[in-house]
């Protein structure tokens, strides 16, 4: 619809059902865009509370499942919903569309009622988050950045530490038989892959030399195979991630090896 009344911007009666149909939808992408503020500050207590001495990140992680639990729960909605938002262009068309006719609205001294929901402000920053091709895990990984730059006492292994102990755990997981095959569903394959990868991007952000490196605590290698040994449509997008999320893949120290899995 908002394509139509973009094409006929003299058409009143197309404008308004645009509009009307605009309108819920920035309203839940406002919602989103500020739960990615409160997932921000929940991943600083989660790796506050996974990496404060005088435990080493295996010992936390099996003294404090339940945290490790959430910080993966977080980590799989991160990549399922920047992986629907990386296939579904409308979101940024639509959102476009509200912010033209709010400018324009402005412009004539006229305010519509959605503006009490989404003023000219948020509607800024809201555009900013949904530029990116991966929001929600672009904000976790400068929440990670942050983290390890605004606690300059904590040793930066002490995070990177936690983020490769739970890739090799997923990683063992996905690729062991025996503990395969207590995944009743594919859904929990998912899960596992889907940490996988998030854990991955964030020690790759993190870490001074990255991931790909050979003196990479994480076996990329191995990850990679587990994922490319899963139906190509569900992990498409978790190999997308890997291709354009990360900061490394293409620095000199990344093996011919492993950028040829990643073509």
């Amino acid at each position: 619809i908002p394509f139509n009344a973009i094409q006929n911007p003299g058409d009143l009666q197309l404008q308004e059902k645009a509009w009307n149909a605009v309108c819920p939808l920035v309203a839940k992408l406002k919602r989103f865009y500020e739960f990615s503020l409160r997932l921000e500050n929940a991943l600083r207590s989660l790796l506050e509370a996974l990496t404060s001495p005088p435990y080493a990140p295996m010992q936390h992680l099996e003294r404090e499942q339940a945290l490790a639990k959430q910080f993966a729960e977080i980590l799989h909605f991160t990549l399922s919903f920047d992986e629907l938002k990386m296939t579904n262009p409308a979101i940024q068309n639509d959102f476009s569309y509200y912010r033209r006719t709010i400018s324009r609205n402005r412009l004539n001294n006229q305010q519509l009622e959605a503006e009490n929901e989404v003023n000219n402000e948020m509607a800024n920053r809201m555009s900013l988050f949904y530029a990116e091709a991966t929001p929600m895990l672009k904000t976790l990984s400068n929440a990670t950045t942050k983290f390890v730059s605004e606690n300059k006492t904590l040793p930066i292994e002490d995070t990177t530490d936690c983020l490769s102990t739970m890739a090799c755990v997923c990683r063992v997981m996905l690729e062991t038989p025996e503990y395969r095959c207590r995944f009743t569903n594919t859904d929990t394959m998912l899960f596992c892959m889907r940490v996988m990868v998030g854990v991955i991007i964030l020690y790759d952000h993190v870490h001074p030399v990255g991931a790909f490196a050979k003196t990479s605590k994480i076996d990329m290698k191995g990850c990679i195979k587990v994922l490319k040994e899963q139906p190509s449509n569900s992990v498409e997008g978790l190999l997308n991630a890997l291709r354009y999320t990360t900061r490394h893949l293409n620095d000199d120290s990344t093996s011919k090896q492993i950028r040829a899995l990643l073509q």
